[in-house]
């Protein structure tokens, strides 16, 4: 019975120490790890604290074509790895494009995905428009 004892007094005293560490915790404390770690805008109103994330953002002119494949298309489509099409590979890029309804296909596929890539490549941040135009460069259509 003195067995008994001694391991409920054991699992008490264990309770007791958690009990307090969590008395000792300030409602500040808590308050910070219950905030949130982000807001949700709707477009065109105002949100706070993101301006400078939105001007960071790829808010002003389009990128070029070239800049694009440069900074994001030319580690898969540089090498052709996976079977990408490599970039200036006139003749791939017309017989896919071919395939796949013409410049309008090409650029519905980088925006979905294809085989090995990913929805809009490793350029998540490109607009429509600058995918196109990345095509294009890689492309020559």
């Amino acid at each position: 019975m003195n067995l008994i004892k001694k391991i409920l007094v054991a699992q008490a005293a264990v309770l007791a120490l958690m009990a307090a560490g969590a008395q000792a915790t300030t409602n500040d404390d808590i308050a910070k790890r219950l905030e949130p770690v982000g807001k949700v805008c709707v477009q065109g109103k105002e949100c706070e604290g993101v301006g400078a994330v939105a001007s960071s953002g790829g808010g002003g002119a389009p990128r070029s074509g070239e800049e694009i494949v440069g900074k994001t298309c030319t580690n898969c489509h540089g090498t052709g790895l996976l079977g990408a099409p490599k970039v200036g590979d006139k003749a791939e890029w017309g017989k896919r494009a071919k395939e796949q309804g013409g410049l309008d296909g090409l650029l519905a596929k980088a925006i979905s995905g294809i085989n090995a890539m990913p929805p809009k490549g490793t350029c998540a941040d490109c607009s429509d428009d600058e995918l196109k135009a990345a095509i294009k460069h890689m492309s020559g259509l």
